[in-house]
């Protein structure tokens, strides 16, 4: 069975703990990142374990395999710096890495951060927009250049040179990571790795910020659609996710923010501030761009075998209020709000989460 997770807001939407449900209700599973790359912050808890997923795919907690495929962008310094940190926790993670996945150097980090500075983009700062630039101009890094240490080095010295850098920030670290890899049982190149009955794909940022989708020039430059999975040849069954409110990091549109509202904020959220992305906002559900954002994708608007899952709704206790058509539609109850929400997007199979854990996400009667 192939499935795939897809945020229909600006992220944030619950990716994460969906894909862990899934996970958990499968067997010879792989999780399979598609888009974007280190820019992701999928939270998951399991066990007493909480874990914010960026180079590992969200199943890793249950001992669930992780593939990126040749669209993802990996960082050495991160991916080594969250195996660490998964290796104290007691985890044992298992990452295939495409050998065709763009890599991300200290220097596209840097430019990127920098140009944000000046632009305001709402970019998390992590080098991966910059990194697919400069592929697409074919300064090319690749995951399967690791293991040729000469034609690592010509490739880095180019890339400098690319961003016309004057900074000579050592490259220690980055070189250090990259040995790691090269040895690590944790880690392994994709083009040889067991049968897997069963896929799930977990996608990176919600459909608003895919860049023919969202609202430019607040959206990311990787394609988080569905058009990368069925480049696969496979057709999945969908689980698209929302908040029970909507909401979004940084800079960008957000219909009804003027509007008040009594939303409550989870203690547990991850990047309520952030150096480079800004502000965590929030604001009262809106169903018109959830719409739009859904019948923008040819796939998810004609696909029959789809399920909407909303989350946090204990985050609106008393506050069942969305917007649709300039309007403000209030529920009297929650099974209102989730029955109103449901019809009006059009996908009867619901699945709801008052929890940061997967373990009560529950089907919706």
């Amino acid at each position: 069975m192939n499935r795939a997770v897809i945020g229909i807001g600006y992220g944030d939407e619950g990716k994460g703990i969906t894909t862990d449900y899934l996970c958990s209700h499968s067997n010879n599973t792989l999780v399979i990142r598609f888009s974007g790359g280190q820019q992701c912050g999928h939270t998951v808890f399991l066990n007493g374990i909480r874990h914010v997923f960026s180079n590992f795919g969200s199943g890793t907690l249950r001992g669930v395999p992780s593939y990126w495929a040749k669209c993802c962008t990996v960082d050495p310094v991160g991916l080594i710096k969250e195996l660490d940190i998964l290796i104290e926790k007691g985890v044992q993670p298992l990452l295939y890495i495409d050998e065709r996945c763009p890599i991300t150097t200290p220097f596209d980090i840097y430019y990127n951060q920098e140009l944000e500075k000046i632009n305001q983009h709402g970019s998390v700062g992590v080098g991966v927009g910059a990194t697919i630039n400069r592929e697409e101009k074919f300064y090319s890094l690749q995951f399967g250049d690791l293991y040729y240490e000469p034609v690592l080095r010509i490739k880095l010295d180019e890339i400098k040179k690319f961003y016309n850098l004057k900074i000579n920030n050592s490259l220690d670290r980055f070189f250090q990571s990259v040995e790691r890899i090269i040895s690590s049982k944790n880690i392994k190149p994709a083009y040889d790795f067991p049968y897997y009955g069963n896929y799930i794909f977990e996608g990176s940022q919600g459909l608003l910020l895919d860049p023919n989708i969202g609202f430019f020039p607040h959206v990311t430059r990787s394609c988080v659609s569905t058009k990368n999975i069925l480049d696969t040849g496979i057709n999945p069954e969908l689980y698209l996710i929302t908040r029970a409110y909507q909401t979004r990091h940084g800079n960008g549109a957000m219909v009804g923010e003027d509007i008040p509202h009594n939303i409550l904020i989870n203690p547990n959220e991850t990047n309520v501030t952030h150096p480079h992305q800004g502000e965590f906002r929030r604001a009262l559900l809106n169903l018109d761009l959830l719409l739009y954002s859904i019948n923008k994708d040819p796939y998810i608007r004609f696909c029959l075998n789809k399920t909407l899952v909303i989350t946090c709704l204990d985050h609106i206790v008393d506050e069942y209020r969305f917007t649709y058509k300039n309007e403000i539609i209030v529920s009297s109850n929650e099974d209102d709000f989730i029955r109103k929400i449901s019809n009006i997007l059009n996908i009867k199979h619901v699945l709801i989460s008052k929890s940061d854990e997967s373990k009560n996400i529950i089907e919706w009667n």
